[in-house]
């Protein structure tokens, strides 16, 4: 870790605060940085925007990818004022970036009420056996999908 990671970690940490202070959302916040510059930063929104994905995290790879104007983050580097929850976590790894800073744990947040366990405890059980009913309904059109998809000559992959 260098000054410069510390630097780019406390302003995730301020927006964090920020949020807080105006009352947007949970105390979260994140920055992407590309060659040193930040690219793309958001605070947690989830009772501002009614949003329940409207996490810093999220908000701040939306940006940096609209500032890019790339689906992925090539050469970025993401720091989040806490371990990501597994929804965020998944956006990070389909966004790609080189590498993830994190401040508070998620045994932190869990203290402060954002309890994340039971998602990913949720996550590791077989479909049928999560507390929300997850139904599997109409494969065989969703397989033609995929099939298509497959077959799709000019797709852009990611």
């Amino acid at each position: 870790m260098t000054e410069q990671d510390e630097q780019f970690m406390r302003r995730a940490i301020a927006i964090a605060q920020e949020g807080i202070d105006s009352n947007v959302g949970g105390p979260f916040g994140a920055v992407v940085v590309k060659d040193g510059r930040i690219i793309g930063e958001g605070c947690n929104q989830v009772t501002s925007d009614n949003d329940p994905t409207s996490h810093a995290e999220i908000i701040a790879i939306r940006r940096a990818c609209q500032a890019l104007g790339s689906f992925q983050l090539e050469g970025c580097t993401l720091y989040t004022s806490c371990e990501p929850c597994p929804m965020c976590l998944g956006a990070i790894y389909w966004a790609r970036p080189e590498k993830v800073y994190f401040a508070g744990t998620r045994d932190d947040a869990a203290d402060a009420g954002f309890d994340d366990d039971m998602i990913y405890e949720e996550i590791g059980k077989n479909v049928e056996d999560r507390r929300l009913p997850i139904v599997n309904l109409l494969r065989a059109e969703a397989q033609a999908l995929f099939e298509n998809w497959k077959s799709k000559p000019d797709k852009i992959e990611y």
